[in-house]
């Protein structure tokens, strides 16, 4: 009884925004969510431990593009959102909702520190009836074991006294046609009741919410969506290898396949993976697997072709430089682009970070131009970025696509290039003996 009564109470305050909602970590799925939750007329606290961050959020400056200038304003002015390097807050929230990275250690196995870290916090400042929320990306049985177990130690019984559910983040950072208020979201709870809150708090601000039977169902889904990409780019990429030992243009071959109405969909080849969810995701779920005595063996023929990308291209690069009688130490490049996707300034696990770094071990001369990235670290040493004027682009002995930017004037680099490597098909439609495509 007590937990329907907690249920329908919160069910209540959720129909008049009177539920305070504390959202954990502010990167690109945190802060977003924060402020979607805040537009929608909730009280909404941020926590953070980056004390530089929190500073510049609670400064009024947006962190992350893919939020609306406009609703950030919105936001701002009805003074609904704050940010915080404390957990106190959180005694004084109804819902706690997750959003710390989750990446891979050295070994490649999944490091939950984070995760972690957050309930520690978390636990001991909870208020009977609230509802805490996963989204960060978890292998299947992690928000039971990191989450439940831990409130169920300290008294609580999950379904009754306090609510636990997992909400996979579906952010696609530059996509400006997907976001949080058009994206369906998938919501499993650790109950029926568990599941029927969480919903409930996501109608708020999301067009649909799809329901699954469980939190492990919903763990499943983000692996299964990001391992169907990863697996998909992995046959592109090495299509696009198999492509040029045969003389073909893979572009093209794609491009035709793409024209069959049913059985295919288009995926395309690159310098390799990059972001926090394609390389990383389906490792969560291979991981997982090998402890049950599994072998997913298609995560781990993909992983090593996408993570053999970044050589490959170096290897092409070799190879141009090769043909034009200049040996790759002291060759002036000028790589355009450094983020791991077309218009985003996200640089995490980006293959183009890679194929500099490779670059520079080599003794290459380097510059590169990304309109979304001022600078970045490549390996030991901070670059700037430059503009891809004409001058630059003329001196250089080969320019590089590395992300396909819709910024980069594509008959510019054509025109002013002596030669140029295309890895994303940025130069489709131009034809030149000057360039040479992935």
């Amino acid at each position: 009884m007590a937990g329907e009564k907690h249920a329908e109470a919160w069910l209540g305050r959720l129909r008049t925004r009177d539920v305070p909602v504390g959202v954990i970590g502010l990167g690109y799925v945190g802060l977003p969510l924060a402020v979607a939750f805040a537009d929608a007329g909730f009280p909404v606290v941020g926590i953070d431990t980056d004390r530089d961050k929190v500073g510049r959020i609670s400064r009024g400056h947006r962190e992350v593009d893919d939020i609306d200038a406009a609703q950030w304003q919105r936001v701002l002015a009805a003074g609904r959102l704050r940010a915080s390097t404390s957990y106190e807050p959180v005694r004084d929230v109804g819902v706690v909702v997750i959003c710390v990275p989750t990446p891979l250690r050295k070994t490649r196995e999944p490091d939950l520190t984070c995760v972690l870290q957050a309930v520690a916090e978390i636990a001991p400042r909870l208020r009977e009836g609230s509802l805490v929320v996963l989204e960060s990306t978890a292998y299947p049985g992690a928000t039971e074991e990191l989450i439940c177990r831990q409130l169920e130690q300290r008294g609580w019984t999950v379904g009754r006294d306090v609510f636990v559910a997992f909400s996979p983040e579906r952010v696609d950072p530059g996509n400006r046609e997907f976001g949080i208020a058009n994206t369906p979201k998938v919501v499993g709870g650790a109950t029926p009741r568990c599941r029927q809150l969480a919903a409930a708090l996501y109608e708020t601000i999301t067009r649909r919410v799809v329901g699954v039977s469980s939190l492990r169902a919903a763990e499943m889904v983000k692996l299964l969506e990001n391992t169907y990409r990863a697996v998909n780019i992995g046959l592109a990429n090495e299509m696009a290898c198999i492509c040029h030992r045969l003389g073909v243009d893979v572009w093209e071959v794609i491009e035709a396949a793409a024209t069959k109405p049913f059985g295919f969909a288009p995926f395309y080849p690159g310098p390799g993976l990059g972001g926090h969810c394609i390389p990383v995701d389906p490792l969560y779920l291979s991981w997982r697997m090998r402890a049950l005595r599994y072998e997913a063996r298609f995560i781990g023929v993909a992983d090593a072709v996408n993570r053999s990308m970044p050589q490959y291209c170096i290897g092409r690069i070799i190879e141009l430089l090769n043909d034009a009688g200049r040996p790759v130490r002291g060759s002036r490049l000028l790589l355009l682009g450094m983020a791991y996707k077309r218009d985003t300034s996200d640089v995490r696990e980006s293959a183009a970070i890679d194929v500099a770094a490779g670059l520079l071990r080599l003794g290459a001369v380097l510059e590169y131009a990304d309109p979304h990235v001022p600078r970045c670290v490549v390996g030991s040493r901070r670059l700037e970025a430059v503009e891809p004027d004409a001058d630059r682009l003329a001196k250089a002995d080969l320019v590089v696509v590395l992300v396909d930017h819709a910024a980069f004037d594509r008959s510019a680099i054509a025109r002013h290039a002596r030669r140029v490597f295309d890895t994303r098909n940025l130069l489709r439609g131009i034809e030149g003996d000057h360039i040479e495509r992935l």
